[in-house]
């Protein structure tokens, strides 16, 4: 796909292509695709197939080697995330402590699972390894926020801040 069939905004297209032409070496185009990658997903909220075959055209890379930098990034993402992402500690400390619990729970309050978004786009959910904060375990972060020490009946009253838009 080229970009001359792209169907995303056009502004946020030209926005990538004038970061991608002041930011490319034209020694080594490949070199800008990360950063571009990150551009791309600032822009977007996430990478669309369109937005990585335009990244592919304007750095004259085969847009396979585009999906695979994008998919072994864990920082990137292929689909929406929602305006709060919800990540629930699965590490060592957090999981002895009752993180699937805490995991089942988030599940059961948002409809879905890891690796999902809500229909109306408030949540995604995500599973880490560790964030870091293992003396509060269990730990959620949402957004920026960081929920420690936790069990299970907490959860609907985190999330419905949330919701409320609090």
């Amino acid at each position: 796909m080229s970009c001359n069939t792209c169907t995303m905004n056009d502004n946020k297209l030209r926005e990538l292509s004038e970061f991608i032409k002041e930011n490319t070496d034209p020694v080594d185009p490949q070199g800008t695709l990360i950063a571009a990658l990150h551009k791309a997903q600032d822009l977007y909220g996430y990478l669309p197939q369109e937005v990585m075959a335009h990244v592919a055209h304007e750095l004259q890379v085969p847009e396979s080697y585009v999906y695979g930098v994008a998919t072994f990034y864990s920082y990137f993402t292929l689909i929406p995330r929602g305006k709060y992402p919800v990540s629930v500690c699965m590490g060592t400390a957090c999981y002895v402590k009752g993180s699937a619990a805490v995991l089942s729970a988030v599940e059961k309050q948002l409809g879905i699972k890891t690796g999902e978004t809500t229909d109306d786009g408030l949540f995604s959910l995500v599973e880490t390894r560790c964030i870091g904060a293992c003396g509060l375990a269990p730990v959620i972060t949402v957004g920026e926020d960081v929920y420690g020490r936790l069990t299970a009946n907490q959860i609907p009253e985190i999330l419905e801040k949330y919701r409320s838009g609090e």
